[in-house]
């Protein structure tokens, strides 16, 4: 059967920077989409941004449809009961566990058998979300890069019980989408964070230990490894609580010292410096 036929609606949850994104991607890919936040005031700011986001990229030629008509293919909610009618589920809420199993228990409930669920996150173990669900074989993750309508790749990982069909779907889908799909197992961090979160960490290091300032560092990779932006500015990008959560996830899961989230990295935390959406991290915004 081929996709369209199969997935016609597209349920995102979260409406912050990444689930916003992702509702963007969906609705210029031709999907109906539905938005879902607890807070209404997010769901207005996320359509919000989907508006000046879509303008931008009309303005510069990125997209031929008028943004009015791809808009109009999203619809908002604050209620999951209200997602019965989707054909694919993606989560995107931020990294919380506990918090991603109680809504995927709830979905579980609400969404007709054959749905397929996705979680947006960017490294906590999939075969453990799955769990929380009577649907496992149709349950995987689906990570796209920040910011989603720029950034080409999906990180498509499967759990211990994905079914090759959900994976197959989840890859159609994603391409639909314009993205570039990489497959990765369920290990902690996948591929891209198991590679860049230890390099941003050791930046850290590098920061914590006075072998260079912040600005050397951030130009020494940049202008000597070809990366378009320092790992230091990138983590206030990402965010410094993500960052390092993702460490913390890594040291848990691998157990290797290798892994150990940098003293300063915290300390940057704790002080409620996260980085560029709190205005303050390694740099001032």
């Amino acid at each position: 059967m081929a996709l369209t036929s199969q997935i016609k609606t597209i349920a995102v949850i979260g409406a912050g920077q990444m689930g916003s994104g992702i509702a963007q991607v969906a609705a210029q890919a031709g999907f109906q989409v539905i938005i879902c936040d607890n807070r209404s005031e997010g769901l207005n700011k996320a359509v919000l941004g989907i508006e000046k986001s879509l303008a931008k990229l009309f303005e510069k030629g990125k997209i031929d449809e008028h943004p009015p008509a791809i808009l109009g293919r999203i619809k908002k909610t604050t209620q999951l009961s209200d997602l019965v009618s989707a054909d694919f589920i993606i989560e995107a809420i931020h990294e919380n566990e506990a918090l991603k199993k109680e809504i995927f228990s709830q979905l579980d409930k609400i969404m007709p058998a054959h749905v397929t669920f996705a979680s947006n996150t960017s490294s906590l173990p999939i075969t453990r979300l799955a769990s929380a669900t009577s649907r496992p074989q149709q349950f995987i993750g689906m990570h796209f890069m920040n910011p989603v309508p720029i950034m080409g790749l999906v990180e498509i990982i499967r759990g211990h019980s994905t079914s090759n069909e959900t994976y197959e779907i989840t890859k159609l889908l994603s391409e639909k989408m314009g993205k570039v799909t990489v497959c990765s197992q369920d290990y902690p961090g996948f591929i891209v964070n198991r590679i860049l979160m230890p390099m941003i960490n050791e930046a850290f290091y590098t920061l914590m230990e006075g072998i260079a300032n912040a600005e050397d560092i951030d130009a020494g990779m940049k202008l000597g490894t070809n990366q378009p932006m320092g790992p230091l500015t990138l983590a206030d990008f990402i965010g410094l609580d993500t960052c390092y959560a993702i460490m913390k996830v890594l040291h848990d899961g691998l157990g290797d010292s290798k892994y150990r989230p940098c003293p300063l990295l915290k300390k940057y935390v704790d002080a409620g410096h996260f980085g560029k959406k709190t205005g303050q991290g390694v740099y001032k915004y």
